[in-house]
């Protein structure tokens, strides 16, 4: 890492360990705006329509790094490598002049979130220091650890909580905020975005310090953060890569919201799935439009396990799932807020015992947007199973058991801009 990193010898305390790093920003007069070069994050974005939207609104949009199109997965990736060079070339991107942690803030939809970007140190869910909360599926770590590979860089940063005690980097974090911005910039969906840069070593160390006692949860990025522990065993240690970009978040200042994810069932149309349920749940037709369906599967949650399917033109309702069935399809060796997870009698259940649809790319698509799920549904022929969000305290109390929940189980929100501030292992 840089100078301003820990030295070869330095053992690192209990807690979180976030060091500056020299940023890449988009230079602005080089890009049409900072908005039309922004994404979401890369497992956030609907393809292949909000891709291609991404792509035509600005030709150098970040879309084009974290989500680069062409036949094969290894094209892909040199052709990211080939774009960062030349947009660093060209100028279009560049980096900052000296080290920094950056406090980004969000604004929008009733939601400030302000949190800080930096990089941080590495550590297995052993250390009990960044906890992850869900299963990854190891193709998608493979396809972003060959990303990472060739690119050389940290191009969007993970989503991490912790919960803070009001200590130095509170302090520095508002005290940023108050000053005049390095970039400011509102993206299509109306949320506003400022960054900040933290150079001075007296407000370095007070967050240094401010974190060090702390443990964090991985909000968004599970299979990044397992690039990156990937990655980190490829190469002799100490390097830059023994740390990895993220945007850390005070949750007792600043709480998330945690949405659901949805699955697509590519090939099991409506009526299959519904055959093969048999007895083992209750099936009710509720009435559309699409948010009093899912007002009605908010009330079922609330009383236990409750699925809606859709894609056939109409909505169903599945909940009260026979006890019987549920004994003898989840394991019985982990907690019960485990065992009780929607997500959990979807996979075990539904997925594994009754549908016999196993969990690949082809089988099973994950999309976050509700009426995005419906409509593919509805084009592919397939089943959309709509789901209720997990609260934040079960998720947070599976974490620190060491259990880990069905992958792409949670969406905490709102998730950072994607194209704001990258990382450049080359420059650490």
């Amino acid at each position: 890492m840089n100078t301003s990193g820990p030295a070869a010898d330095d053992v690192r305390a209990d807690g979180l360990h976030m060091v500056p790093f020299r940023g890449l920003r988009y230079v602005p007069e080089r890009v049409g705006s900072l908005a039309a070069v922004t994404s979401p994050p890369y497992d956030v974005v609907v393809r292949p329509d909000g891709l291609h939207h991404l792509e035509s609104a600005d030709p150098h949009n970040i879309v084009r790094l974290i989500l680069p199109q062409a036949i094969t997965a290894g094209t892909r990736h040199r052709k990211a490598a080939v774009t960062l060079d030349r947009w660093l070339a060209d100028g279009v991107l560049a980096p900052d002049p000296e080290p920094a942690l950056y406090v980004y803030e969000q604004s929008g939809d009733g939601i400030l979130q302000r949190g800080i970007i930096g990089a941080l140190e590495l550590s297995t869910p052993e250390e009990g220091v960044v906890l992850p909360h869900e299963d990854v599926m190891p193709h998608v770590v493979e396809d972003r650890a060959a990303l990472m590979r060739t690119t050389a860089a940290n191009l969007e940063p993970l989503l991490l909580t912790y919960r803070g005690d009001g200590n130095g980097a509170a302090e520095v974090i508002e005290r940023t905020a108050r000053s005049e911005p390095l970039l400011a910039t509102t993206t299509e969906d109306g949320f506003s975005h400022r960054l900040w840069g933290i150079t001075d070593p007296a407000d370095l160390a007070a967050v240094s310090a401010g974190l060090a006692e702390h443990q964090a949860l991985i909000a968004d990025g599970h299979h990044r953060w397992a690039t990156y522990l990937r990655l980190r065993a490829e190469h002799a240690r100490p390097s830059p890569w023994d740390y990895g970009l993220v945007l850390l978040i005070d949750t007792a200042r600043y709480p998330l919201r945690v949405r659901a994810i949805h699955r697509l069932l590519n090939r099991l149309p409506v009526a299959d799935a519904l055959a093969a349920l048999g007895d083992g749940f209750r099936v009710r037709r509720v009435e559309g439009p699409l948010s009093t369906a899912m007002d009605s599967l908010e009330s079922a949650a609330a009383e236990g396990n409750a699925f809606l399917l859709a894609g056939d033109g109409a909505f169903h309702l599945l909940d009260r799932p026979d006890p019987e069935l549920l004994a003898r399809t989840i394991r019985a060796d982990r907690p019960e807020a485990w065992r009780t997870l929607d997500a959990t009698v979807l996979h075990s259940t539904l997925l594994d015992h009754v549908w016999h649809v196993p969990d690949t790319p082809e089988e099973i698509s994950y999309i976050h947007d509700t009426e995005a799920a419906v409509d593919q549904a509805e084009r592919r022929g397939g089943t959309a199973v709509l789901m209720h969000p997990v609260r934040e305290d079960v998720v947070r109390g599976l974490a620190r058991q060491g259990v880990t929940m069905p992958r792409k189980s949670t969406s905490f929100g709102p998730k950072p801009a994607t194209g704001l501030v990258l990382r450049s292992l080359a420059l650490d």
